[in-house]
């Protein structure tokens, strides 16, 4: 049996050319690191999302709806290797548009904060925030090998990436919070991840699309 391609192993094209072949998770060690990846984020959401509801924060529940995000569409992931290529792409154009979808209700939980509610306590938001930071370490720690790859490969390690930043916007939020006593760094810290998270989802449904056409 052959090795499976990673992303660094070049494999001849039908041509005989050499044209590199992107790397499609289709390796047993890959799909025991997105299982784990998996099992990290379903973990993460339920500690965020405790938080997000006492507090009524809109970036911790732009967080922990990320993270139940991507217990789904890593889901999706696993399922899809080893399909064809129409259906490895497919699947991350879902994961585009749900990505997209999600950024639109973080936005719109932002703004009817801004006009209702409390300003949330920092210091759970700042805690919640670095542990959600510590949980997508480990993520990007066990996927940083495979950054590169088909639409479904790399939408993960798109995903896992802005987890990273998004940890770090909360939990600075947190402190701003703390010391303004005002909900607005929360609120704008949301709406921040919501940008993010649009230019990600447009990042994947571009090399989704254009993988298709390439398929079809």
């Amino acid at each position: 049996m052959t090795e499976p391609l990673t992303p660094d192993v070049p494999a001849a094209s039908g041509c005989g050319c050499g044209a590199p072949v992107k790397f499609d998770g289709a390796s047993p060690a890959y799909r025991r690191i997105l299982l784990a990846v998996i099992a990290i984020n379903a973990v993460a959401f339920v500690a965020v999302a405790g938080g997000a509801l006492v507090q009524g924060s809109a970036s911790l529940g732009a967080n922990a709806l990320d993270f139940l995000a991507d217990s789904a569409t890593y889901a999706i992931s696993l399922w899809a290797i080893g399909k064809s290529v129409r259906v490895r792409s497919g699947a991350a154009l879902v994961k585009g548009a749900s990505l997209a979808l999600l950024a639109v209700f973080i936005l719109g939980f932002a703004v009817w904060r801004a006009v209702s509610g409390a300003p949330p306590e920092g210091t759970v938001i700042t805690g919640l925030g670095l542990f959600g930071f510590v949980a997508n370490a480990i993520a990007a720690l066990l996927l940083v090998r495979h950054r590169d790859g088909d639409a479904n490969v790399r939408s993960v390690w798109l995903c896992t990436r802005n987890d990273l930043i998004e940890s770090l916007v909360v939990a600075a939020a947190g402190g701003l919070v703390w010391l303004t006593a005002s909900r607005w760094p929360d609120l704008i810290a949301g709406a921040i991840l919501a940008v993010v998270f649009l230019q990600s989802a447009w990042s994947i449904i571009r090399q989704s699309q254009a993988e298709l056409r390439a398929a079809g």
